[in-house]
């Protein structure tokens, strides 16, 4: 067929069908690149709006000059020009959704409309040493209070022995139509948000195990359990805080990560500023199920508890009991395939939020947490139960929580949670010298 017939035929087509038509072979790439059809779409989708049919002689002489420019520019300018706008007006519809902040939980208040009108979604691409890529889309997703969670299983994995690494993206169609549900079909923006080693897995980092399976945590919040019988891949789950999650998601590229914009500190000259009025938020759950949902206010830390670069947070004292608090129902971190599913004990996902005094999110994380069996401590008051303790480190902090598993009420009873704050990060935060 002649190139004048098929230019025709694709000049009646939308942006996303063009684009699909320009993957068909290397002739309708260069036809689906077409100047003259492109900057049509695009003057379509971005000119101003006009009250009146009439067209005066300056929007004639404007679009008398952008048609001429088409001879000027090279093939595919256009289209080039048509997804950047696309991407920037998807970005800038997504800040207007993140602007309002929730003065309880410090976290944009829209956040899940966000999601859900952007179409953002989440996957993960699985590098081969030879260079080949898999990308899975996920299987499941819920969003909590303070987290997303998502899922991925199937029957379609590789080996894990060809595996170099594994990337998690956000991934965003360029053209975001309100008026429609998002599809997987057309073309997508991918946000970089972690890279993950698969060449090695210490046992360091596996938190549980079953008789099916064994999980193991990867920083920051990613879990994959593997089969014990053939040491291959069964699942991946992420586990990611909503805070700057959007942004994280959607605002990066494929090779590099979103960068958070510079932090300006409130300088403040009262004594011991940036070491109280902290409120802390933590959440315990899997699989829709909550153990915990606390919240935790006017905490606060002094000068004398700094030592070895952390500030010591005292949240709930192992002497005062009427602090101690219950995990509702037994803990354990669910998980499923397409083929079987299972639970494993005294695992569960831990979603921490620490605002500072104004309100704004201090340090936040979602991980993977396991209850591990520790001994008596010898200072503090002695239990009837089995002692447990909690631990968490990343570069903002560490996380201690101490617990007694009670035999005749079959429950969990928190009674020590210590937050280590970095020093470094309350000087970078704040502007102190601590």
């Amino acid at each position: 067929m002649p190139p004048e017939i098929l230019l025709k035929i694709l000049s009646y087509l939308d942006a996303v069908t063009l684009l699909c038509a320009g993957c068909v072979n290397k002739r309708f790439y260069h036809l689906a690149n077409d100047n003259f059809i492109w900057i049509r779409i695009y003057s379509t989708a971005f000119s101003p709006k006009r009250s009146s049919w009439k067209v005066n002689s300056v929007v004639k002489t404007a679009v008398s000059a952008n048609l001429l420019s088409v001879e000027d520019k090279e093939a595919g300018y256009w289209k080039k020009e048509y997804i950047t706008k696309q991407i920037a007006s998807v970005k800038a519809a997504l800040a207007q959704l993140l602007k309002s902040v929730s003065p309880y939980t410090g976290l944009p208040v829209k956040t899940k409309e966000a999601i859900r009108i952007s179409g953002l979604g989440w996957v993960i691409v699985l590098k081969e040493k030879s260079g080949r890529e898999h990308v899975m889309e996920h299987a499941e997703l819920s969003v909590n209070d303070s987290s997303v969670t998502i899922v991925w299983y199937g029957k379609n994995w590789p080996r894990l022995a060809t595996l170099s690494t594994l990337n998690l993206c956000g991934v965003t169609p360029v053209f975001m139509d309100r008026s429609k549900i998002p599809t997987k079909n057309g073309p997508r923006w991918h946000s970089l948000i972690a890279k993950y080693s698969l060449s090695h897995f210490p046992e360091s980092t596996m938190i549980g195990c079953d008789r099916l399976i064994r999980i193991f945590h990867l920083n920051p919040g990613l879990l994959v359990g593997l089969w014990k019988t053939e040491d291959e891949l069964a699942f991946v789950t992420a586990s990611l805080h909503l805070h700057r999650l959007a942004e994280r998601s959607a605002l990066g590229s494929a090779a590099r990560p979103y960068e958070l914009p510079p932090h300006t500190p409130r300088l403040d000259d009262t004594p011991e500023y940036g070491l109280h009025g902290y409120q802390l938020h933590v959440d315990m759950h899997s699989g829709g199920i909550f153990y915990l949902c606390s919240t935790f206010r006017n905490l606060f830390t002094k000068k004398g508890h700094i030592e070895n670069g952390y500030a010591k947070l005292i949240v709930i004292h192992l002497k005062n009991n009427t602090e101690h608090l219950p995990l509702v129902g037994k803990v354990g971190l669910a998980w499923r395939t397409d083929v079987f599913d299972g639970c494993i004990k005294s695992c569960s996902i831990m979603d921490m939020t620490l605002l500072d005094e104004y309100g704004q999110p201090f340090w936040c994380f979602s991980a993977p947490v396991c209850l591990r069996s520790s001994p008596r401590p010898s200072d503090g008051p002695q239990f009837w139960g089995q002692t447990y303790h909690i631990d968490y480190v990343d570069s903002a902090g560490r996380l201690h929580m101490e617990l007694v598993w009670i035999p005749e009420t079959e429950e969990h009873f928190i009674v020590s949670l210590v937050l280590y704050l970095s020093v470094a990060k309350i000087n970078h935060w704040f502007g102190t010298r601590y």
